[in-house]
């Protein structure tokens, strides 16, 4: 009887296809592992190869863990190069478990924004426009360059900054951007695009807690000033 392969399942029984349809977590072991190596052999797809390496391991990716080239060498198709892309997997997976998550900078005032991306653009010959997303308590996810432009002004888009800040689950938001001619008033434009953004983000559920403009040396806060 021939084996039926990976490219014959139906497209939501396919791993690559069910991880990108339902995300990683929807996969068994054996479907994760049998992206790993690809392929199977002559009488058995990848997800079914991998199926009994997991059944001879009592299903512990523990004990898989513990296993030797040798011990992958027993079941056909499972030759050197295979093995060792398991036993990679399996090795990294140890050590992000045994890694401690580095602790989220917590942002609790304009000065603690100002001297995140002092550094980043004190030097800076032409303007940038950046965002700063937030969790609920306050902690830094990401910050991200949205634009950089000329020397006295950048563009900002306000859909692309709240489409980044809703893949990233943020809830608030904080805008910067650099003067590079050291005048750290706002602009008519500048305050315009802010009340922009804080309206958008608002209907999106989002806090748009500040927004900073940055000089070498010092810096404006609407918040600080009462402008938001």
């Amino acid at each position: 009887m021939n084996k039926l392969t990976i490219k014959q399942l139906a497209a939501e029984d396919r791993p690559r296809e069910k991880m990108m349809l339902k995300g990683a977590e929807a996969l068994s072991e054996a479907e994760l592992l049998a992206i790993l190596i690809g392929s199977g052999n002559a009488e058995e797809s990848a997800v079914t190869l991998m199926q009994r390496v997991m059944n001879d391991c009592g299903n512990d990716l523990n004990q898989l863990g513990k296993w030797e080239m040798r011990d992958f060498a027993r079941f056909k198709g499972l030759g050197p190069a295979k093995s060792i892309t398991i036993m990679a997997a399996l090795e990294l997976g140890r050590r992000r478990k045994l890694s401690q998550p580095a602790e989220r900078p917590a942002i609790r005032c304009s000065t603690d924004i100002y001297e995140l991306f002092h550094p980043l653009m004190c030097d800076l010959p032409t303007e940038e426009f950046w965002i700063l997303l937030l969790n609920q308590a306050g902690k830094v996810i990401d910050k991200i360059c949205i634009s950089r432009g000329g020397i006295d002004q950048t563009t900002a888009d306000v859909r692309t900054i709240l489409r980044e800040a809703l893949l990233r689950r943020a809830t608030q938001l904080i805008l910067v951007h650099n003067h590079p001619s050291g005048n750290t008033r706002p602009s008519n434009d500048d305050r315009r695009l802010t009340d922009r953004i804080r309206q958008a983000a608002q209907i999106m559920n989002i806090r748009l807690t500040d927004h900073l403009i940055v000089t070498d040396g010092s810096y404006y806060s609407f918040a600080d000033e009462g402008a938001l």
